[in-house]
């Protein structure tokens, strides 16, 4: 496991002291921010290739062809 040294600014602080007000201790609070950036991080990636692929011209084109091929405009929703 590795070990991590980090400055902090005294309004990252103050924030840091009311999250371990009642106890918690600060390994535990520093990894659960860790954890919860990479989940955001990955939800942002999500939300950027979804609009990506919304408007890519070639997955739109085939979107319309499976619901041609279906005659179903809803062929692609469930």
């Amino acid at each position: 496991m590795g070990m991590l040294t980090v400055e902090i600014d005294s309004d990252t602080e103050k924030i840091l002291s009311e999250l371990t007000s009642e106890g918690r201790p600060t390994t535990d609070v520093i990894r659960e921010a860790i954890r919860i950036a990479g989940r955001l991080r990955w939800l942002e990636q999500a939300r950027a290739d979804a609009e990506r692929l919304a408007n890519d011209p070639d997955d739109l084109a085939e979107i319309r062809a499976i619901q041609r091929e279906f005659g179903d405009s809803d062929a692609c929703s469930s």
